[in-house]
């Protein structure tokens, strides 16, 4: 069975308190990757989020900015004193039991198909250094993703690689480059 992509709306969060619930699990799970969110704070990036999807009731998860969120991420704030035009992949995660099925890839080529059609020019994000995260490296890389910088950040308990990829480059229906 094909997994069913869904977008995911602060309005549906509300309504659906056990989904909002479950997927703040999902995200506070893998905080050292992500970042811990209270629900007021995963309410509020679902309500800037350029898009928001998920798949299956919390299988996978993607929250991606574009530009013009008033976002006050340092992450996301280095990209918007670069670039004009983006979208910003602020987390995308995967729960362990749904591991090995390619729903990061297909949540990734859903969201460049998107951010093409849109007329963004660049999909970002950040990885982390330290704590390493060697299969997130690797999965951006094999996504055509290409590093211009390293930060140390909140008072340097922190470092991330800066990746951009550019939307005009292709990938196959797979989601590979």
């Amino acid at each position: 069975m094909t997994p069913v992509m869904t977008p995911l709306t602060s309005a549906e969060l509300t309504a659906q308190p056990a989904l909002a619930a479950t997927l703040l699990v999902l995200n506070n799970t893998h905080a050292a990757e992500l970042s811990w969110l209270t629900p007021q704070a995963f309410a509020r990036l679902i309500d800037q989020a350029w898009r928001a999807q998920r798949i299956g009731t919390a299988d996978a998860l993607l929250i991606a900015l574009d530009e013009t969120a008033d976002y006050d991420s340092p992450n996301y704030r280095w990209f918007r004193a670069r670039y004009d035009r983006f979208v910003y992949v602020d987390r995308i995660v995967v729960a362990q039991t749904a591991r090995g099925q390619g729903l990061a890839r297909m949540l990734y080529a859903q969201l460049i198909r998107d951010a093409g059609s849109a007329g963004h020019r660049r999909i970002v994000c950040e990885v982390n250094v330290d704590p390493p995260n060697p299969q997130s490296d690797s999965f951006h890389a094999a996504l055509g993703f290409e590093p211009v910088a390293t930060a140390s950040i909140h008072s340097g308990a922190k470092t991330v690689r800066y990746m951009v990829r550019s939307v005009a480059r292709s990938l196959d229906r797979s989601g590979n480059n």
